[in-house]
């Protein structure tokens, strides 16, 4: 008996209703501004479209931004009369978390939606529905009263355009719930074509933050009693619509020292004529050196030396040839706007190679003077002079300034 063996192929096909989500990217910047040493914000950096972009004067008074997305509210069918269309927008705070991409350091930003507006198209001109002659008589009485009076929550804005069958409105948000206007005739179908909605960041203060961008995300739902909504039988392209926050904080630390500042030469208080004249011997050897710095972050110093006296010591100055030496102190003042880990004014402040104190902005401080002190004591003063045999004594000491703060 032959066996035929015999290959029946199935093709399934699986339908499935993917859900869809709009990302909006919103992106602000900290970038020191000298003119303007106290203003630590962020600067918005997305470009505003709807609402904010055709009235800028209203959103800059409340400092507030808006995005308009092409997020589409339709009506399931007949709006009937004396029947409510509810518009609804998370306007309370809410939190997010934005990491440091390089340093994984996470900063808190809330966010809050202000205002929402958008477009609605009518299936037949407003006149027509109520049954008047005047192409642009029909909207304020289609509906209890114009769109351009927003209903509790909502607030007024001042703004409204229209044709005979679309109109453009734009309403405040101070408070979460439905703002809702009621129908006084029949429509057949209408949509609302666009999501416009302002929003207001409260962003962390820059100088306490490291360079870098900072990332995070903030999702809504969208339509069905979600966070953004159009009740009263209207369905939304998207179920989601998320918010990509990118913060990028870019600090300066700049350090500018004086020609020949580099160059240290360390002599008593007057000079070396009492020495030389009189045998009065000086108390101590010193020189302050300034600097001009300009910081908008926290930032370490510490020293590195070429020759020291020992573990926890300083760095040291030495005669190359007899290896004595001694030690020389190394001290900073920092102008005001900067102060030490305690929040204290920095006045002559201790550095040493060991260790890396953190120094933190209050403000801005552009250009602004410090000193480097540089000391040695009257112990090692006596030693050095005792012991000197006509050659320098000297050393070379790195101080380093870190924005790399760990």
């Amino acid at each position: 008996m032959k066996r035929i063996t015999g290959g029946i192929g199935l093709a399934l096909v699986l339908a499935t209703s993917m859900a869809q989500a709009a990302i909006q990217e919103i992106r602000a910047t900290f970038r020191p501004d000298p003119s303007q040493p106290n203003k630590n914000v962020f600067i918005n950096q997305t470009p505003n479209s709807g609402y904010c972009a055709n009235y800028p004067e209203q959103c800059a008074d409340n400092t507030t931004f808006s995005i308009q997305l092409p997020i589409r509210f339709t009506s399931n069918g007949t709006i009937k009369p004396y029947w409510g269309v509810g518009i609804k927008v998370p306007a309370n705070w809410r939190r997010l978390t934005v990491t440091n991409a390089d340093t994984q350091e996470v900063e808190t930003v809330e966010v809050r939606i202000t205002g929402i507006g958008s477009n609605y198209v009518l299936s037949d001109p407003a006149h027509e529905l109520v049954g008047v002659s005047d192409p642009l008589a029909g909207h304020q009485q289609l509906w209890e009263s114009s769109w351009v009076y927003a209903p509790s929550p909502c607030l007024y804005s001042g703004v409204g355009a229209y044709t005979p069958a679309t109109y453009r409105f734009f309403w405040k948000a101070p408070a979460e719930g439905y703002c809702t206007k009621k129908t006084m005739y029949s429509i057949p179908s209408m949509y609302f074509d666009t999501l416009d909605f302002a929003y207001e960041l409260r962003t962390p203060n820059p100088l306490g933050m490291s360079s870098g961008q900072y990332t995070g995300s903030m999702t809504y739902s969208v339509g069905g009693g979600g966070d953004f909504d159009i009740g009263g039988g209207f369905q939304s392209d998207d179920s989601t619509l998320t918010l990509d926050f990118v913060l990028d904080v870019q600090h300066t630390l700049k350090v500018d020292v004086p020609s020949g500042g580099n160059h240290i030469v360390l002599e008593p208080q007057g000079g070396w004529r009492s020495w030389l004249e009189n045998g009065r011997k000086p108390v101590r050897l010193y020189r302050d050196q300034i600097f001009h710095i300009s910081a908008s972050s926290k930032f370490t110093m510490k020293l590195e030396c070429e020759h020291s006296m020992g573990v926890g010591s300083g760095c040291a100055i030495i005669d190359r040839e007899t290896r004595y030496g001694g030690v020389v102190d190394v001290s900073v003042s920092l102008p005001n706007g900067l102060t030490d880990g305690a929040g204290q004014a920095v006045k002559r402040f201790p550095l040493r190679p060991q260790t890396s104190p953190v120094f933190q902005p209050s403000i801005y401080v552009d250009r602004k003077p410090g000193t480097l002190h540089f000391e040695v004591d009257k112990n090692y003063t006596d030693l050095l002079i005792d012991n000197a045999k006509g050659r320098p004594y000297q050393g070379n000491i790195t101080v380093i300034w870190d924005s790399e703060v760990g």
